[in-house]
């Protein structure tokens, strides 16, 4: 066994079916009286539901967060936070309201207890991804970081199929990009590959069948699995490359995540056989990039950027962007493979099992 790290995060997880109800035992455990529920604008009615839920223990509901967490929208959640006079947040949503939480955690200190409803898995880790003026920058504090995490599956029975397919790849992303880590470790990869293998049995059920609790349960497990993995060891090309697109172009995460992810692994597939293998006995598959694509596929999901939006004339500057700062990649990064990859993103062709 080769010498390993494991720095273990202290995010308190609560997982099971009606655990909604437990959040107001959480804010005593934590010490906290009043509570912010922030949510996205369509979610607003599920965070004035939880408002209600935890009665006088909710001092408000600010139901503003966006994709990206645009600096701007932070800076007006955190002046109405300041006037609800709160001592913790509690977010309830996707990616998107998970970002706030931690934009205005990072501001404020507070505690935070996050309740996903996505596959994002970003709860489970000290990262924030903000975007300035078209630029999304990421940055890791433990200040960042949930306290607590409280999964309920009846709370994914709702998920569109079309959300909880791309949402499901975007948590593949995560557990796919740990097992080539830089600081990978061997307690990490048995999470990313359970992950996948959770994710890949459960989704194809979820779109034939939203209503299943057993693939419910399964996704939202493989998606906490994913986000524990993107919590503890750094990620490398496929991440940098949605970052890029997402703050860059305002395409959709989640969906961009999904184009991407065959591709950027097809990239980095000829450094990395072992964690190749891996990825493809998780999905049951032959080929790691091509499994990837044919999951999407199956799903029903994107697999091109033209389709999010993505401009053509945007590749070349996402190519440059891509390569401008150096960042832990298996394979070293060159700018016409980059542009080959993207080029096959945009158009969305079946990655080459070579």
């Amino acid at each position: 066994m080769e010498p390993f790290r494991f720095p273990g995060l202290p995010t308190r997880v609560v997982f099971g079916h009606g655990t909604l109800a437990k959040v107001g035992d959480e804010m005593e455990r934590l010490g906290r009286k009043r509570a912010v529920v922030l949510a996205t604008p369509p979610q607003r009615g599920q965070a004035e539901a939880l408002a209600a839920l935890l009665g006088d223990r909710a001092a408000g509901v600010i139901a503003d967060a966006v994709m990206h967490t645009p600096v701007a929208v932070t800076d007006g959640a955190l002046a109405q936070l300041r006037a609800l006079d709160a001592d913790c947040l509690v977010a309830v949503g996707g990616g998107s309201t998970t970002g706030l939480s931690k934009a205005l955690a990072l501001r404020t200190d507070l505690d935070q207890i996050v309740v996903p409803t996505t596959y994002a898995g970003s709860e489970m880790t000290p990262i924030l991804g903000e975007t300035r003026d078209g630029t999304k920058t990421t940055q890791k504090s433990p200040k960042i970081l949930p306290e607590v995490v409280v999964y309920d599956v009846d709370l994914t029975l709702g998920l569109p199929v079309a959300l909880s397919a791309t949402s499901g790849m975007n948590a593949i992303a995560h557990a796919v990009e740990a097992l080539y880590a830089e600081d990978r470790n061997p307690i990490v990869s048995l999470m990313a590959e359970e992950a996948i293998r959770a994710l890949a049995r459960a989704l194809p059920v979820i779109v034939a069948d939203p209503q299943d609790r057993a693939a419910r349960s399964d996704a939202l497990y493989g998606a906490w699995l994913a986000g524990a993995c993107l919590g503890t060891v750094g990620m490398a090309l496929h991440h940098k490359l949605c970052h890029v697109l997402g703050g860059t172009f305002d395409l959709p995460h989640a969906e961009t995540h999904t184009v991407v992810l065959p591709h950027a692994v097809a990239y980095n597939a000829p450094a990395v056989p072992d964690a190749m293998a891996r990825v493809a006995r998780a999905l049951g598959a032959s080929s790691a990039a091509q499994g990837l694509y044919d999951l999407a596929a199956r799903l029903g999901a994107p697999t091109a950027l033209e389709a999010l939006g993505m401009p053509e004339a945007g590749l070349e500057r996402a190519a440059d962007a891509a390569v401008a700062s150096p960042y832990p990649n298996p394979r070293s990064l060159a700018r016409d493979g980059i542009r080959r990859l993207l080029d096959d993103a945009y158009h969305g062709r079946r990655p080459d099992a070579a």
